[in-house]
């Protein structure tokens, strides 16, 4: 699930990958569900792509939310405008207690929990990673 909903380097929010083109992508914003194109020179990440890094290894994005999912059963309840530093920290390490504080910044929390919620309020809750059986039914 997490292959097909992108982040456009430039643009606000995730946009979900509905048509590719020769040099570009059909994008749909998950938040006001307008489509709009992306041309081959913007800089597109697939979220399935992320990792947080942790002390030990790099954890994958997906997991990361699904332990997020675990705790809060449904969106996160801090508001990224006017939580603390130290208030997402705290959460974070709830959430990844290895995760290394050196290399994990404020700002990637903040986009973590921006994205996790919009995610969650869309109705993408399965973080589980799919077989690509699974991922061809889906299609």
């Amino acid at each position: 699930m997490l292959k097909t909903i992108l982040s456009v380097s430039g643009k606000p929010g995730l946009y979900k990958l509905i048509s590719q083109g020769k040099n570009m992508l059909i994008v749909e914003s998950l938040k006001d569900k307008k489509r709009l194109p992306v041309y081959i020179n913007d800089k597109v990440v697939s979220l399935g792509d992320i990792a947080m890094y942790t002390v030990d290894a790099e954890v994958p994005l997906r997991e990361v939310m699904e332990k997020i999912y675990e705790k809060e059963n449904g969106p996160v309840a801090i508001d990224v405008k006017k939580a603390s530093n130290d208030e997402l920290k705290e959460f974070f390490a709830e959430i990844l207690p290895n995760y290394d504080r050196d290399r994990v910044y404020v700002t990637d929390i903040k986009k973590l929990i921006t994205w996790y919620n919009l995610l969650v309020n869309n109705g993408y809750v399965d973080f589980k990673e799919q077989t690509a059986q699974e991922e061809k039914t889906e299609e």
